[in-house]
């Protein structure tokens, strides 16, 4: 088979890239995708009569409207609730300095922001911590995670928050990761923080997904079913990719089908498949990309929150995060949680989703891998998209936005 465009893999970015070929008047493409239903991390199924995002909590940022009105083409703005975000961070803190039993907060996210909601006492641990953060003393930023943590926020956030949840998400050793995906974080003010708890009000920069859109009456994954939909015959379901020939510019099935392009956009992780005449080099910067899989359970019992997730550094309990679907889901009884697979308790009497691909690692070693595969495939035009063919931990809504430029570039 040849054609001029194939692409590999249907989650929102190969699915925003073909969809924006076939609006452009193109239709000489195809869409490989190894699971029979679309959407990748973005799926959706319906548990206990309502949907659960089995790949995590996924969500329509307002704020690219080039994106939100390509994505209403397929799912009109009708059939979307608009939220204001809500999402909290519970924390296990002991009351007093020499109190002997923790308790149980729940403050806003983000934390910094949100420190007045917590006790006096409390917050005047947090506040003379933030005094004394290095990049709020002139000390040079360290070079290791840990260090960098401790650095930019102080060592109470870093030791109640940060740092435990991190552990949860990424695993224990943080130092293999690298500070250059933090530098966009602001400094952590100490007259601000002051301000804010004098004021008994956040201050500061809000976080993304600060408004969101959801469906009405569907998962999230709706949105993605309906642009395959879309492709008719030019979408191929149930069929992964073995190699990728990157002299021939060509892509081997499972069932050892062969289709030609002029130009392959990958999608997916470059270590699912053989990377045929790709040279050693290129080989071991593949090897070198890591990421986490993560494991989305649903719970009958929702905690009492108004909020639309939790975050929970308690590292007793194995879960990092809850989405409470009933708070942007009308009708919508109990909870999912999300799990770093190494860490979820197996329990065969919930549903249970395992997404072996969830979140790509931002490790010190990434940048300069990544941009030595992604170069290296250009030249052969082959071109990574999305937070797989670029290993970097894309929402959907930029993911969708960096797919309709790459269609306007090549």
């Amino acid at each position: 088979m040849k054609t001029k465009y194939l692409i590999l893999g249907a989650g929102p970015a190969g699915l925003a890239f073909a969809c924006a070929l076939k609006r452009r008047g193109e239709t000489d493409f195809y869409v490989v995708e190894k699971e029979e239903t679309v959407g990748g991390l973005c799926r959706s199924q319906t548990v206990d009569g309502a949907p659960i995002d089995i790949g995590g909590g996924h969500f329509l940022d307002v704020r690219r409207l080039n994106v939100s009105n390509f994505l209403f083409d397929y799912m009109p703005k009708s059939e979307w609730n608009r939220f204001e975000r809500d999402s909290r961070i519970r924390l296990s803190l002991l009351p007093k300095a020499d109190a002997s039993k923790k308790k149980e907060y729940e403050l806003h996210h983000p934390f910094e922001a949100n420190i007045w909601e917590l006790p006096a006492a409390i917050q005047k641990r947090f506040l003379e911590s933030i005094a004394q953060a290095g990049c709020n003393t002139g000390v040079p930023a360290p070079e290791k995670f840990v260090d960098w943590i401790t650095w930019k926020l102080g060592d109470e956030i870093a030791k109640e928050y940060m740092l435990p949840y991190n552990r949860k998400m990424y695993g224990d050793n943080l130092n293999e990761l690298g500070t250059y995906w933090l530098e966009k974080l602001p400094n952590v003010s100490y007259e601000q923080t002051l301000e804010s708890c004098k004021k008994k009000q956040p201050m500061g920069t809000q976080p993304g997904h600060s408004q969101f859109y959801y469906p009405k009456k569907h998962g999230y994954g709706e949105l993605w079913i309906r642009m395959g939909d879309e492709l008719g015959d030019r979408l191929i379901t149930g069929h992964s990719v073995k190699m990728l020939d990157c002299m021939n510019c060509e892509a081997i099935l499972d069932d050892s089908s062969v289709i030609s392009a002029d130009k392959i956009v990958v999608t997916v992780p470059w270590e699912s498949m053989e990377l045929k005449w790709a040279p050693s080099g290129i080989r071991n910067c593949v090897k070198l990309l890591k990421k986490t899989s993560v494991d989305v359970t649903y719970m009958e019992d929702a905690p009492d929150s108004e909020a639309q997730w939790i975050y929970y550094p308690n590292e007793e309990l194995s879960y990092h995060r809850i989405l409470m679907r009933g708070n942007f889901y009308d009708g919508a009884k109990g909870c999912w949680t999300e799990t770093r697979s190494e860490r979820h308790e197996a329990n065969i009497l919930e549903a249970n989703f395992y997404n072996e691909y969830a979140y790509p690692l931002n490790t010190i070693a990434k940048p300069g891998a990544i941009a030595k595969i992604l170069d290296f495939a250009e030249k052969s035009h082959i071109y990574g998209l999305g937070r797989w063919g670029e290993h970097s931990h894309f929402n959907s809504d930029v993911t969708v936005d960096r797919a309709l430029k790459l269609a306007e570039r090549i």
